[in-house]
């Protein structure tokens, strides 16, 4: 397991839990892998053992390294962002892997949702929530926290984005079985079904309780009800931009050995 869990959380306001990376080189290979457009593999070998990887194609890589590499070295917010996603939803699939999770985007700066999750109760196939993630690697997470996810979560509760939430929503459960795809749209959009959550990037700052309360300060402000409907993730980095540079050499290299392997 690439990445393990402890639980965070302050009382009625929020909670969620603190990542920490068990080994780099598993981890960069799964990026790899999501780089090369292996994603519903990577999904397969979180939660199941004992099938074989696909191949990947040399035609693929020119596209894997271009998620992989900053433009600019001295600017390598997109990439690193990129990254941080996909390990966003490698963490998801790990800690409620019966969840539908939208795939990782595969272009840097995406527009859309940073991630969307769907729980569906496994025995009546209803809608239990839906889940939408702000996912954010930054040197500044309380500034993040407070001037834009807050924005972006009160948007969401006011239905400024319904109609692409909706989009989102069905493309993901249409590949789910037994499922009223009509009606569990319905559900989400009309009903308080929504939950949210984000994972970020911490600095020394926000490492324990006291810190990570204040990082999340105001959660439940912009979206009242239930601790459920409020998830804080964090993943403590001292250098959080050197880590992701020797993170993504790392998948780049373990990219070009995969399609070498085939060639």
């Amino acid at each position: 397991m690439p990445i393990t869990f402890s639980a965070i959380s302050n009382k009625d306001d929020w909670a969620g839990s603190s990542w920490t990376i068990a080994k780099d080189d598993d981890l960069a290979e799964l990026i790899a892998r999501v780089a090369l457009g292996q994603s519903r593999y990577v999904r397969r070998v979180l939660k199941e053992t004992g099938f074989a990887a696909p191949d990947p194609k040399e035609t693929e890589l020119s596209g894997a390294l271009k998620l992989l590499t900053a433009n600019d070295p001295k600017k390598p917010w997109h990439r690193d962002g990129w990254m941080f996603q996909v390990i966003s939803w490698i963490a998801a699939n790990l800690q409620d892997p019966e969840n539908l999770i939208a795939p990782p985007h595969m272009i840097h700066a995406h527009k859309g949702f940073d991630g969307i999750h769907v729980r569906v109760d496994p025995k009546t196939h209803q809608i239990i929530s839906v889940v939408i993630c702000e996912e954010k690697a930054t040197d500044n997470a309380r500034k993040m926290v407070r001037d834009r996810i807050w924005k972006e979560f009160k948007g969401m509760q006011s239905g400024e984005r319904d109609n692409e939430l909706a989009a989102e929503i069905t493309r993901l459960l249409e590949t789910a079985k037994g499922i009223d795809v009509d009606e569990a749209v319905e559900t989400v959009i009309w009903k308080n079904a929504r939950h949210y959550r984000i994972a970020i990037t911490i600095d020394d700052n926000h490492v324990d309780a006291e810190g990570q309360k204040e990082l999340f300060d105001g959660f439940s402000a912009v979206v009242g009800g239930e601790v459920g409907r409020r998830r804080g993730e964090v993943l403590h980095l001292g250098n959080m931009r050197a880590w992701m540079a020797e993170l993504a050499d790392n998948a780049v290299e373990r990219a070009k050995v995969m399609v070498a392997a085939n060639v």
